[in-house]
């Protein structure tokens, strides 16, 4: 073809983002999917809401882990011993609030048609879902050029 300049490794950086959010949200459905078969707690009426709740775990991970990000680095950044506890505990916090969150949010918008269990097996859940996630992006990666290496 010619005038194609754009190779797939040079793809804009925007565009990268989207594959990799249809990506995630791939391997959240299929977890989510494996999970209502094989753990009785977690419970979806059918594929669509759980295409849904894939969506809306989606969208609220990336919320929380943008958040932890910014406490990470301003626990880094933090140079006395009371700001490096407060942050400690604010991302603990965020850890164990952000389980709550998600239950709460599933049952404000699929009520009795979802459920994700109690606190520990959403825990779990989001757990496998971030490890399945990296797994998938690992094996997804672009292999390093000759020059790079």
């Amino acid at each position: 073809m010619t005038g194609s300049t754009t190779a797939p490794d040079t793809a804009p950086a925007g565009v990268v983002r989207r594959r990799a959010d249809v990506v995630d949200l791939f391997v959240y459905v299929v977890v989510l999917n494996l999970a209502t078969e094989h753990v009785p707690a977690i419970l979806s009426e059918g594929f669509t809401l759980s295409l849904l709740t894939a969506v809306l775990l989606k969208l609220t991970l990336e919320v929380v882990i943008s958040a932890k990000a910014v406490v990470l680095a301003r626990l880094r950044a933090a140079t006395t011993t009371p700001g490096k506890v407060a942050l400690g505990v604010t991302l603990w916090g965020l850890a164990v609030g952000s389980k709550v969150v998600v239950l709460w949010l599933i049952d404000l918008a699929f009520g009795d048609a979802v459920s994700l269990g109690g606190f520990v097996s959403v825990t779990a859940l989001v757990m496998v879902l971030l490890l399945s996630r990296r797994g998938v992006r690992w094996l997804l990666r672009e292999p390093a050029r000759a020059e790079e290496v």
